[in-house]
């Protein structure tokens, strides 16, 4: 059985940085889309970074570009969000999901990820 656990949140000043980590346990396929999303209020989930672990292909949305950096670990089981410059409209929470693809193409699909972890909160502040 997947299992997705997030770690790394906390509080930070606007400006500040913090790195986001997703422990994988229980997948088979060596190769996957990985990515984070945030819990945009009234809104929904919202994809920001990808990463393909069969090659490292990346992708970020715009709002993230530049400061944000998506990776993974040598045993492709953790995958890391490096958060920098953050904003105070960035507090939310943050989720790791997961989904199988044949290659990076399919990374882009923010619907198509059904594995997701619990979550870990940001709190950007003043």
């Amino acid at each position: 059985q997947v299992q997705l656990v997030e770690s790394g949140g906390g509080s930070v000043q606007a400006g500040g940085s913090l790195r986001l980590s997703c422990a994988v346990f229980g997948y088979t396929y060596p190769s996957r889309c990985m990515a984070w999303f945030r819990q945009v209020p009234g809104k929904g989930r919202e994809g920001v970074a990808v990463i393909y672990t069969g090659d490292g292909t990346t992708y970020y949305v715009d709002s993230v570009k530049g400061r944000f950096t998506i990776s993974q670990d040598n045993n492709k089981d953790t995958v890391y969000l490096q958060m920098n410059s953050l904003k105070l409209e960035e507090t939310d929470m943050y989720y790791c999901a997961a989904m199988y693809a044949p290659s990076s193409r399919n990374c882009g699909r923010w619907e198509a990820f059904g594995k997701w972890g619990q979550g870990t909160q940001v709190t950007v502040s003043s």
